[in-house]
């Protein structure tokens, strides 16, 4: 399951590009907290607070508790903004859920067991088609990542979302059961030896005939 994230957070009253880039200047990042049927609330967090947590690698899908003005707010990270050049944190959106409210996550895939896929010890290429999975879950149960094992898959094996066991109470946002997560490709040397052998083939029936 992801940890819970704790950020401290200050309100803010005033709005405009002025007021936010006075906020960048000192080190801060504007916010707005929205959703679950309350009034949005425009806050601003510690840049460098923000940017640990965005090196964690999964921000995105944790639950983050801001403090502010004496709030405890129970979110999740629904959008960053950065700066095109500098790749500064401009602007973040949260989104205000309950504790156990169902969230839709982009929960991103690790693939294990490398060593026992027979494709791959044969020199073939795993190919990600799908980085992450859209999941809808408790808020109190998001995972951390999907593992998937490669153990038995040879060469021209693909992995669909239905053969992928998810955590309990967990369900893709996707109902296409046939999508693909990953293939094992084999490389040039590997086709072309196939070819060859193909081709070889193909002549002895030929000859026999």
């Amino acid at each position: 399951m992801s940890d819970v994230l704790n950020l401290s957070a200050e309100t803010r009253e005033r709005a405009g590009k002025g007021a936010s880039r006075a906020m960048r200047r000192e080190g801060r990042v504007p916010a707005v907290v929205y959703g679950n049927k309350q009034e949005a609330l425009s806050i601003h967090i510690e840049e460098k607070a923000l940017m640990k947590m965005l090196h964690t690698g999964h921000f995105m899908n944790s639950v983050v508790m801001i403090d502010a003005g004496g709030q405890s707010l129970r979110t999740l990270p629904k959008d960053v903004q950065f700066h095109p050049v500098s790749d500064r944190p401009l602007h973040v959106d949260f989104l205000r859920i309950g504790e156990h409210s169902k969230v839709h996550v982009n929960v991103p895939v690790h693939f294990t067991d490398e060593e026992a896929s027979p494709g791959i010890k044969r020199g073939a290429v795993l190919n990600v088609v799908v980085h992450d999975l859209e999941l809808v879950c408790d808020a109190a149960e998001i995972p951390e990542q999907i593992l998937i094992s490669l153990a038995g898959l040879d060469v021209g094996a693909t992995i669909h979302i239905s053969d992928v066991k998810l955590p309990a109470g967990a369900e893709a946002a996707s109902h296409a059961s046939d999508l693909t997560i990953a293939t094992i490709v084999a490389p040039s040397a590997l086709l072309s030896a196939a070819d060859a052998a193909e081709d070889a083939a193909a002549d002895a029936a030929s000859s026999a005939s």
